[in-house]
C-alpha cells in the first residue's frame, strides 16, 4: 500500500482490516497535511466506501483516532440524518471521506463535495456492498474519480462476484488473504439446538434466563420479525431492543448505546448489523433465523470472537433450516455440534434428521436387465372398463294429455293488453 499498488485483502472479521488500511493511507497523507484553516488547502485525497451507517461511523472513528496527532481533516456522510451538518464538514474541506454510496451521490448532486484530488479508494466490505444492490452507485462514484488513483479492496470474504469486480477495477492488484477465503474466526465455538420452529422464541427466552447471558446479540431473517422478537422478549422481562434499517438513525445509535452500556441486555438486528458493528468482549451471538447465504453466517458469528477474546455463536435450527446448516458447515469446513434443549425439540424422527444420526438413505439402481420399475398408479386408470350391472332405467315420459279439439290460437289482444273482461 505504501507504495501505491492497488490492493485486494482478505482477512476473518474482527482481526484490524480497519487498520490496515487507515494507517498506511495515514503515512501517505502526512507529508501533504496542511495547519491552514483554508478549505482550498484540505481537498478529498482518500474516499472510503462502506455499505451500512455503523461501518462508516466506526471507520471514521479509527481514522480520527489514529491520527489524531496530524493535521489531517476526516469527516463521516451517512443517509438517514440532515444533511446540514454534513455540507458544513464539508465546506471547511477535509483530506479523508468516509460515505455510505447513496448519501455520497446526494452530496454530489448538491456540489457539496469535489474529488478533482482524490488519490486513494477504499471499497471496505465490498462483498456487502454488492449483496446491497450499490454496485451501480460504486460505478457512478468510480466515473467521478481521478484516473490516477490507488484502489483497495477489503472485506472479510470474497465470492467470485467480488474477484470480477476486482478484475474491472483494479490495476495489477496484490492479493493478501489473512486466512482461508470466507473462514469464521478461529476461537468461536459453534453450537447449535434442534427446535421446533413455533417453540424458537421461548427457547431463546430459556437460554437467556438459564444461562444468565448479560450481552447477546441476536440476529432475525426479518425487520418485522425483529421488532416482534425485541417485543415478545420484553414481555419475558428481558431488557431488549432492535436495530434495523427502518429504524431512523437516532434510534439505531440509541439502541447501540444502550447494548454496550449494558442498559440492555438483548439486541436484536437483521443483517445490516452484522457488519461494522465493533461491540468490545461481545461473548455470544445468537441465529434467530439461521442465514439464508452462508457468508453472512460468516460475518454474524464475526460480532465475537474479536481481538483474541473467545466467543460462541448459537444457531436454533428448525427442520427446514437443515439444508442452509449443511451449506454453513461446508464452508466453514466444520460440523457444528448439536444440542438438545429437552422439551423444545422436534419430533423424534425429525430430532434424528437433525442430529445427524440417520444414515442417507440412497436409491436402488436397477441392474442391466432389470425393467425400470415406475411408482404404483391408480388402479382406476389401467382396469377394463366394466358397465354397471344394470344402468337405471330411464324415466318414462309423462303420458301427454289427450288433446281436446283443436289447439286454441295465443290470444293477441291478450299479449296486448286490450282482452276484453268477460
Amino acid at each position: 500500500m505504501l507504495a501505491g499498488r492497488d490492493l485486494m485483502a482478505g482477512a476473518q472479521t474482527g482481526t484490524g482490516k480497519t487498520a490496515a488500511f487507515a494507517l498506511p493511507i495515514l503515512q501517505r497523507l502526512a507529508p501533504l497535511a496542511s495547519a491552514s484553516a483554508s478549505p482550498a488547502r484540505h481537498p478529498v485525497r482518500a474516499l472510503v466506501l462502506t455499505p451500512t451507517r455503523e461501518l462508516a461511523i466506526q471507520v471514521a472513528e479509527s481514522f480520527r483516532d489514529y491520527g489524531r496527532h496530524l493535521p489531517l481533516r476526516s469527516t463521516v456522510v451517512y443517509g438517514g440524518v440532515d444533511m446540514n451538518a454534513q455540507i458544513e464538514q464539508l465546506r471547511r474541506g477535509v483530506e479523508i471521506l468516509v460515505a455510505t454510496p447513496g448519501r455520497l451521490l446526494d452530496h454530489v448532486q448538491n456540489k457539496t463535495v469535489m474529488f478533482n484530488q482524490a488519490s486513494v479508494l477504499v471499497l471496505d466490505e465490498a462483498d456487502r456492498m454488492l449483496d446491497m444492490g450499490f454496485l451501480p452507485d460504486i460505478r457512478r462514484i468510480i466515473a467521478l474519480l481521478p484516473g490516477r488513483r490507488q484502489n483497495l479492496l477489503f472485506s472479510a470474504t470474497f465470492p467470485e462476484e467480488i474477484r470480477t469486480l476486482a478484475r474491472s477495477l483494479l490495476r495489477d492488484p496484490a492479493e493478501v488473504q489473512v486466512a482461508a477465503r470466507n473462514a469464521a474466526a478461529e476461537l468461536v465455538t459453534h453450537v447449535l439446538h434442534p427446535v421446533a420452529r413455533e417453540k424458537k422464541r421461548e427457547l431463546l427466552a430459556y437460554l437467556i434466563q438459564t444461562r444468565e447471558l448479560r450481552q447477546v446479540l441476536v440476529f432475525t431473517g426479518t425487520r418485522i420479525g425483529a421488532n416482534r422478537l425485541a417485543h415478545q422478549l420484553r414481555r419475558d422481562h428481558i431488557q431488549a431492543d432492535a436495530i434495523h434499517g427502518d429504524k431512523s438513525q437516532a434510534e439505531r445509535l440509541v439502541a447501540l448505546e444502550g447494548f454496550k452500556s449494558g442498559k440492555t441486555s438483548v439486541l436484536v438486528a437483521t443483517d445490516v448489523a452484522s457488519r461494522g458493528l465493533d461491540i468490545e468482549g461481545l461473548p455470544q451471538v445468537i441465529n434467530f433465523d439461521v442465514p439464508h447465504s452462508s457468508e453472512d453466517y460468516v460475518h454474524r458469528i464475526g460480532r465475537t470472537g474479536r481481538a483474541g477474546l473467545t466467543g460462541e455463536a448459537i444457531s436454533l435450527v428448525a427442520p427446514e433450516d437443515m439444508e442452509a446448516i449443511a451449506a454453513i458447515e461446508r464452508l466453514i469446513k466444520k460440523r457444528i455440534e448439536r444440542v438438545l434443549v429437552p422439551g423444545f425439540q422436534p419430533s423424534g424422527a425429525t430430532v434424528a434428521a437433525l442430529m445427524g444420526d440417520q444414515p442417507t438413505r440412497r436409491a436402488r439402481r436397477p441392474a442391466a436387465n432389470e425393467p425400470a420399475r415406475r411408482p404404483p398408479a391408480d388402479p382406476i386408470f389401467s382396469k377394463p372398463y366394466e358397465p354397471d350391472a344394470a344402468p337405471p332405467a330411464a324415466s318414462a315420459p309423462k303420458a301427454q294429455e289427450p288433446q281436446q279439439g283443436k289447439r286454441k290460437r295465443p290470444q293477441v289482444a291478450a299479449l296486448l293488453g286490450g282482452l276484453k273482461r268477460a
